[in-house]
């Protein structure tokens, strides 16, 4: 899923069958339809993507309050005061979430958010091969290190590549073996990062379920079908990204007190440029005409475009507006609003602007952090 088939784009999320292929996110898509040639390419459809995480956080949150959401696709939930055995709960959650959203879902069981992410990714890669994973791993209590002890240490959250691949050079390949490892030559590499790697390595971790994810920034940018020589037709694709920026801006009930743009030439040369407001805002117009200036200040004629992105940070509460000194500024929040409910209500292509009718990008990422 990701670019249009026909035209230039990245693979977003591809399926188990084309990962055993060697497709994987960030890949171009010219690539991926080397390594298959009938690969089946979707369009993604973020609307959709939304819509269906909302309906699974949902049965979640029917089952307990204490839900921690990380991602479209993945939360935490803590059952511990619940009476019944967790893989038993583990059992009825997966399989109301089968059937009431048609969707697979996979679920790792232990004591704590560390071993229940690896026991949710082991259980998910042993079933490579099927069409979708739809896998249950529990973890009983105490058995915690006795399950990480043989898995690869790259397993271990935290645990990137690099870091995978200079542990390999101490002779450290298992997750049990980062756990035996001699403290002082950890140490002498990881620092004070030592200590906490070994803990999560005998599966010990106090990391508590966080209720509500404070958002950082809120940011879209989208990848041309072909590279953009003209600063008028990039400057569409930023009102239309800065509009979406501050619809979901507002859904967040945020505003932003500084607003950046992300720009990649087609030579893959990319730069972020960013200004602090002087009132934070999530009016469509203070984003875009903003944005908008930082585009003209950072344009080079003769280059091309092959992304545009813009963003928001510095996220604050909005603050109460004095209408009756400023009358532009309400009319304009109250007409954003209205907006803001049909969206909601019919879909968020129910209005947009006559110049966005029939245009479509080949790839739209949207950030949260």
């Amino acid at each position: 899923m990701g670019g249009r088939a026909d035209q230039r784009g990245v693979v977003s999320t591809c399926s188990y069958a084309a990962r055993a292929l060697g497709i994987h996110s960030a890949m171009p898509m010219a690539q991926a339809q080397k390594l298959a040639p009938a690969l089946l390419v979707l369009p993604p459809d973020f609307e959709a993507y939304s819509t269906a995480s909302d309906q699974v956080m949902a049965i979640l949150e029917d089952l307990s309050p204490l839900v921690e959401q990380v991602s479209v696709d993945e939360a935490f939930i803590d059952v511990s005061d619940l009476p019944d055995d967790p893989g038993l709960i583990a059992a009825r959650l997966q399989a109301r979430i089968n059937q009431e959203t048609r969707l697979p879902c996979s679920l790792g069981v232990a004591a704590n958010k560390l071993v229940a992410k690896v026991a949710n990714d082991y259980g998910k890669g042993s079933r490579k091969g099927l069409d979708y994973p739809n896998a249950i791993t529990v973890v009983p209590p105490g058995e915690e290190a006795a399950f990480l002890a043989p898995l690869p240490v790259q397993m271990l959250w935290g645990v990137g590549k690099k870091t995978a691949a200079r542990l390999k050079t101490l002779g450290i390949e298992t997750i049990g073996q980062l756990a035996d490892a001699p403290a002082g030559l950890l140490g002498a590499h990881y620092g004070k990062w030592a200590a906490d790697m070994q803990r999560h390595a005998r599966g010990i971790s106090d990391s508590p379920i966080v209720l509500s994810h404070t958002l950082k920034s809120i940011s879209n940018e989208t990848t041309y079908d072909k590279d953009i020589g003209d600063i008028d037709e990039v400057l569409h694709t930023v009102r239309w990204l800065s509009d979406k920026v501050g619809y979901r801006l507002r859904k967040h009930h945020f505003c932003a007190g500084t607003i950046r743009i992300k720009l990649r030439w087609s030579d893959f040369t990319t730069i972020t440029r960013q200004v602090a407001l002087a009132e934070p805002t999530n009016h469509n117009s203070v984003i875009y005409d903003t944005a908008a200036g930082l585009l003209r200040a950072a344009w080079q004629r003769g280059r091309k475009v092959r992304l545009i992105g813009v963003g928001s940070s510095n996220l604050q509460e909005p603050a109460v507006q004095m209408s009756l000194f400023d009358p532009g500024q309400d009319k304009e929040t109250k007409l954003l609003n209205a907006l803001d409910e049909l969206r909601e209500k019919y879909g968020k292509k129910v209005i947009q602007r006559g110049r966005e009718v029939g245009r479509q990008s080949a790839f739209e990422e949207e950030e949260e952090e």
